[in-house]
C-alpha cells in the first residue's frame, strides 16, 4: 500500500507535479510493452497482403508507434521529455486474425520509459485500427501492457 510520504507526483497540499528527477543516477533503462489487435481472417490476410484501401498499413504502424514514443511527453501528463536512444516497434500478423504488437524502448536517463513503450504500442494499434477500418469496423484492441522494465532505483521488472 501506498503512504503519503510515497506519493511521488503529488505535493505536500495533494497537487499534481511533475517529479523532480535531478538528483537520480543516469542509468540505462530499457522498457518493453505489447497489446493486441483482433481482427477476421480475411483482414488479417488483406493486412498481409498489402491490399488495404488506405495502402501497405504495417511500415505505417510502425512509424506511429515509434512517433508516439517520443512525442508521450506531449500525451501524458506529468511524464518527463526524455531522448530516447532506440524505439523498436514489431508487427507480427497471424494470419487467424491477431497482430500483436511489441514496442521496446531505451533510453540512458535518470527517468525510465515505460510510458514510452505503452504509449507506442497503443498508437501502432490505434494506427493500425485507422488503417483497417475501412473493411472492418469491429476490430479489438486488447491486452495493452508493460512487458518488462531494467534500470533505475526500482529495479528489474519481468511480467511472469
Amino acid at each position: 500500500m501506498v503512504q503519503g510520504d510515497d506519493l511521488t507526483h503529488l505535493d505536500a497540499d495533494g497537487h499534481a507535479r511533475m517529479v523532480d528527477v535531478g538528483d537520480k543516477q543516469v542509468t540505462a533503462r530499457v522498457a518493453e510493452a505489447e497489446c493486441r489487435v483482433v481482427m477476421s481472417p480475411d483482414t488479417a490476410a488483406r493486412l498481409l497482403d498489402g491490399d488495404l484501401p488506405k495502402g501497405d498499413a504495417l511500415p505505417v504502424v510502425r512509424i506511429a508507434g515509434i512517433q508516439a514514443a517520443k512525442r508521450t511527453h506531449e500525451l501524458v501528463p506529468l511524464c518527463h521529455p526524455l531522448a530516447l536512444d532506440g524505439v523498436e516497434v514489431d508487427v507480427d500478423v497471424d494470419p487467424s486474425g491477431v497482430a500483436h504488437i511489441r514496442t521496446r524502448v531505451r533510453v540512458t536517463g535518470r527517468t525510465g520509459v515505460e510510458m514510452e513503450a505503452l504509449t507506442a504500442a497503443s498508437v501502432a494499434a490505434l494506427t493500425l485500427y485507422d488503417m483497417v477500418k475501412a473493411v472492418q469496423r469491429d476490430v479489438e484492441i486488447t491486452d495493452l501492457r508493460l512487458v518488462a522494465k531494467s534500470g533505475g532505483r526500482s529495479g528489474d521488472y519481468r511480467r511472469g
